[in-house]
C-alpha cells in the first residue's frame, strides 16, 4: 500500500460551494493496480483539506506563478513524498490563460477551482499521479513480474533499481592526425551534471570518470548522401554501433554497478559531416541517440576549414553546453524520469540548473522501492527453494543472521509505505536489498551449490572403485575359507 499525504489548501474565493462539511476535513482516495495474479498495489490519497493560512494567501497573491511557486515552497512541508495542492479562483490570472494546473519545481502545484468539488477532485486526481506514482510507472518498476505483452518498450527502457552507479563520459576522436579536440569535461561536470547527482545522491551512489580513447571508430560505415553532400546513418544500423565501441570502453570490466556510458563522436574527415536519421528518414535534431540501459552517443561535426591549405591537424573546442544538454536530457530517460505526455491544461515548470524538480526525485523514490521490495521477495524466495533441495547444506549463524535483517528490513519498508514515510521506506529497502545479496552470495554457500550429491558420486566413485575391487575380493575369499572350515569334520584323538 502506498500511501500519499496530501494537503489541498483553498484560497480566498476558491472554496466549492457544495463541500460536504465545514474546513478543516479529512478525505480518503483508494486506486487498485493490478500487476499479475499475485501481485496488487494500492494507492492511497489521504488528503487534508484546509483554508489558507495568511503568509500563504500573501504568497497566492504574486503576479506570476513561479513567484507564487517559490513563496510557497518557504511555507509548505517538505516531507519526501508529501503533496500540495493550493485551489486558487477560477477567474484569478495566476494562471495562464487556458491553464488549469500549474506545477512547480517543487511538491506542490496551483489549482483552478473548477466550480463543484468533483470537477476539483477530477483535476486533483489527474496532477496527483503525475506527481508521484502512475499505474505505468509502478507496473515498469514491477517489469519483472508484468505478463508478456502487457508492458510498453519504453517502460523497459529505466536503469533497474541499483546501490550505485557509474558514469563515464568518453571523447572518440577516430582521426587524430585531423582534429585535435579539447573538451572542458571536468568543468562541464562540475556546473551541469553535479547538480543533478548531489539531488539524485539520496537515490543511490555516484561515481564519474572521463577518458579519451584516439582511433576509436563506430565499427558502421556511414552512407554518402549526394543532395546534402553529407554522410547518414539510418535508424537501422545504429544498434550495430555500440558494440564495437564498448570492446574499447573497458569501463564494466572491474565495476560493480551498473555503467552508464555517454560518448561523444568526432567524425573523421573522411566522413565529415555525418548525421543521424529517424525511422522516417529524417535527420535528429541533436545528432544523437540511447540506448536503453547502457547510455548515449551524440555525434559532433567540426566545421570544415575555410581554406584547402589549412594546416593539420585542425583545433576544436568543443560546446560543453550544447552536448550537456543532450547528455542530460538521456540521463533523464535512462533513470525513466522522461515527462509523460500530459494534458494541455497542465503546465509543468521545467527544473532548472537543478536538473529535476522535487516531485521527480519522489517519483524516482516511489518506484525504486517497490521494486527494491520485490526485489529482496525474489531473491529470499530463490534462496529458500535453492537451500531446500540441499538436504546436508550447513547454513552459517552469519547467513542467517543476514536472512532475518532482510526480512525485518523489507517488512520495515512496507510499514513505512503504508505510513506514507516515503524516505523511510526507501532507506529501509536499500538495506532489505543489501542484506538478502549478502545472503545469497555468501562464499560459504556458493561451494556447496555446484556440488549436489549426484555431481559427489560422479566424482568419487573413479577414485574408489579401483581400491574397492581387490578389497572385496578379499572379502569374498575370507568368507569361502571360513564356510569351508565349518564344513571339514574336527579330528579327535
Amino acid at each position: 500500500r502506498l500511501v500519499v499525504p496530501m494537503a489541498v489548501v483553498f484560497g480566498p474565493g476558491a472554496v466549492p460551494a457544495d463541500l460536504p462539511r465545514p474546513l478543516p476535513f479529512r478525505d480518503v482516495q483508494e486506486m487498485e493496480i493490478s500487476v499479475n495474479v499475485r501481485t496488487n498495489v494500492t494507492s492511497r490519497y489521504e488528503m487534508l483539506y484546509r483554508s489558507a493560512t495568511g503568509q500563504e494567501q500573501a504568497a497566492l497573491a504574486a503576479a506570476t506563478a513561479p513567484e507564487a511557486d517559490a513563496a510557497l515552497h518557504l511555507l509548505q512541508d517538505a516531507t519526501l513524498g508529501s503533496l500540495t495542492m493550493y485551489v486558487v479562483p477560477e477567474t484569478s490570472s495566476l494562471l495562464p490563460q487556458g491553464i488549469s494546473v500549474y506545477v512547480g519545481k517543487h511538491r506542490s502545484a496551483l489549482v483552478r477551482a473548477g466550480g463543484s468539488l468533483a470537477a476539483l477532485q477530477a483535476r486533483l486526481r489527474e496532477v496527483t499521479q503525475v506527481m508521484s506514482f502512475t499505474a505505468s510507472s509502478i507496473s515498469a518498476a514491477l517489469s519483472d513480474r508484468v505478463p508478456d505483452g502487457q508492458l510498453s518498450p519504453d517502460a523497459r527502457r529505466s536503469l533497474k533499481s541499483s546501490l550505485g552507479y557509474e558514469i563515464t563520459f568518453s571523447l572518440l576522436n577516430p582521426d587524430p592526425k585531423s582534429h585535435m579536440v579539447d573538451w572542458d569535461i571536468e568543468g562541464a561536470v562540475n556546473r551541469y551534471v553535479k547538480p543533478v547527482l548531489d539531488k539524485l545522491s539520496l537515490v543511490a551512489n555516484f561515481s564519474v570518470d572521463s577518458q579519451i580513447l584516439y582511433y576509436a571508430v563506430l565499427g558502421v560505415t556511414p552512407r554518402y548522401d549526394k543532395e546534402s553532400s553529407s554522410f547518414l546513418l539510418s535508424a537501422h544500423s545504429l544498434p550495430h554501433v555500440i558494440n564495437p565501441v564498448e570492446a574499447r570502453l573497458g569501463s564494466s570490466a572491474a565495476s560493480l554497478y551498473p555503467v552508464l556510458n555517454f560518448l561523444l563522436y568526432v567524425p573523421e574527415r573522411s566522413h565529415s559531416p555525418l548525421y543521424i536519421q529517424d525511422k522516417d528518414g529524417a535527420p535528429v535534431s541533436t545528432n544523437a541517440f540511447h540506448s536503453p540501459r547502457w547510455g548515449g552517443i551524440m555525434v559532433y561535426n567540426v566545421e570544415a576549414p575555410a581554406s584547402p591549405q589549412a594546416s593539420l591537424p585542425l583545433h576544436v573546442d568543443v560546446d560543453m553546453a550544447r552536448v550537456m544538454e543532450v547528455f542530460l536530457a538521456q540521463l533523464r530517460l535512462l533513470f525513466g524520469l522522461s515527462r509523460e505526455e500530459v494534458p494541455p491544461e497542465i503546465l509543468l515548470e521545467l527544473p532548472g540548473n537543478e536538473g529535476l524538480a522535487d516531485w521527480e526525485l519522489d517519483h524516482l523514490l516511489w518506484a525504486h522501492t517497490v521494486e527494491n521490495i520485490a526485489t529482496v521477495s525474489t531473491t529470499l524466495t530463490s534462496l529458500a527453494q535453492l537451500l531446500d533441495k540441499i538436504g546436508n547444506i550447513v547454513i552459517k549463524d552469519d547467513v542467517a543472521s543476514e536472512v532475518y535483517q532482510a526480512v525485518a528490513s523489507v517488512q520495515s519498508a512496507v510499514t513505512q509505505l503504508s505510513l506514507g514515510h516515503l524516505h523511510a521506506a526507501f532507506q529501509a529497502s536499500k538495506e532489505a536489498v543489501t542484506s538478502s545479496e549478502r545472503a545469497f552470495f555468501d562464499p560459504s554457500l556458493l561451494h556447496l551449490l555446484y556440488f549436489p550429491d549426484d555431481q559427489k558420486f560422479a566424482i568419487y566413485i573413479p577414485l574408489f572403485l579401483p581400491m574397492a575391487v581387490p578389497i572385496l575380493l578379499s572379502l569374498a575369499k575370507i568368507v569361502r575359507e571360513t564356510r569351508q572350515r565349518k564344513k571339514e569334520p574336527t579330528k579327535m584323538d
